[in-house]
């Protein structure tokens, strides 16, 4: 799935927002790619750059400094008609439909208001087109409506900011599986944000996690979830309370090999976005602490197949650690 050119590939991304306080640093060199017809998770606590990385990747308002590549062209190279044209095919769902809906208009033209913005089709065609989008995605809720906007267009990408946060488990549930239809129905690809791992890690190909405008590590769904390499990832794992083992060590086995595990809370407060600390940014609220981590900024290597970590310590993974294994081999094999 991740063969080939990416449809979206972010580089060095920074948005900053200039207070009375100072400055801002809401996203701080980010980078990452998103391949056709994959979702890439984006995981963070409230205040980690999560929602401005979404709207600095549709260029509203435009981030600071930085590439957004999409299908080959840098949208932040874009102006006017040029840029509106290409953002038809980015999309966005957001956390409360009612705020990006109109309660005056019906649904009808709401789902036909970007078909007619993008002057797409007659009249004729514009409501042949609610009508499909309408019964791709059923009428339950609102977010069904802001779901059917979005797709209207037929765009390749969909960024998800929050879009399930609101809803209670059963429809989150129904609106989750709707995603899933929608990418393979359409060929869609999904930026899904999200401050819950484990969600994220439902719905997900891949998950990056971010702390304070940095991503801290990012992997396949399944190896950020079951084997953390990053403290940060591992406290939020521990946020919430679960009901099986997660990663080696998460707790003593329950019945049939159960983990029940209380929710933990992550110590200490996230610090200033204005003064982030020196080096590693998680350094103040991370239970590993050394001189090295206050005087440098922690590379992100990669220590397992796709699965990569900005920290000087990172966690102990058993696939990390045949990657190492396999690599010291290599060195110490004679040429």
């Amino acid at each position: 799935m991740t063969s080939g050119e990416p449809l979206l590939s972010v580089r060095d991304l920074v948005h900053e927002f200039h207070t009375k306080g100072g400055v801002v640093q809401a996203v701080s060199g980010v980078s990452f790619d998103v391949h056709p017809g994959e979702t890439l998770g984006i995981v963070g606590e409230t205040g980690s750059g999560k929602s401005t990385l979404a709207r600095s990747v549709l260029q509203a308002p435009r981030p600071t400094s930085g590439e957004v590549i999409f299908r080959g062209t840098d949208l932040t190279t874009l102006q006017g008609t040029r840029l509106l044209q290409a953002r038809r095919h980015l999309q966005m769902v957001f956390q409360d439909p009612f705020g990006s809906l109109d309660p005056e208009w019906v649904v009808r033209d709401l789902v036909a208001e970007p078909l007619v913005a993008y002057r797409t089709g007659d009249r004729a065609a514009r409501r042949q087109r609610v009508d499909e989008v309408l019964e791709l995605v059923g009428l339950d809720q609102a977010q069904r409506v802001a779901i059917a906007r979005a797709v209207a267009l037929s765009p390749a990408l969909i960024i998800c900011d929050e879009a399930v946060s609101s809803l209670d488990v059963l429809i989150r549930a129904q609106v989750l599986n709707l995603f899933e239809r929608l990418r393979t129905e359409l060929s869609l690809s999904y930026l899904f944000i999200a401050h819950d791992l484990a969600l994220v890690k439902q719905v997900s190909d891949r998950v990056a996690v971010m702390y304070l405008g940095k991503l801290c590590e990012v992997g396949p769904g399944e190896a950020v979830y079951r084997e953390p390499l990053h403290p940060y990832t591992r406290a939020l794992l521990d946020s919430v309370p679960s009901t099986e083992p997660r990663y080696p060590g998460a707790g003593p086995a329950g019945a049939a090999g159960q983990v029940c595990r209380a929710a933990t809370t992550i110590s200490g407060e996230p610090p200033s976005p204005i003064h982030p600390p020196s080096g590693c940014r998680f350094r103040t609220r991370c239970p590993r602490t050394a001189e090295l981590c206050a005087a440098e900024e922690p590379p992100m290597r990669e220590l397992a197949a796709g699965h990569t970590v900005a920290c000087h310590f990172p966690l102990a993974s058993q696939s990390a650690a045949r990657t190492t294994a396999r690599s010291e081999e290599k060195e110490e094999t004679p040429r």
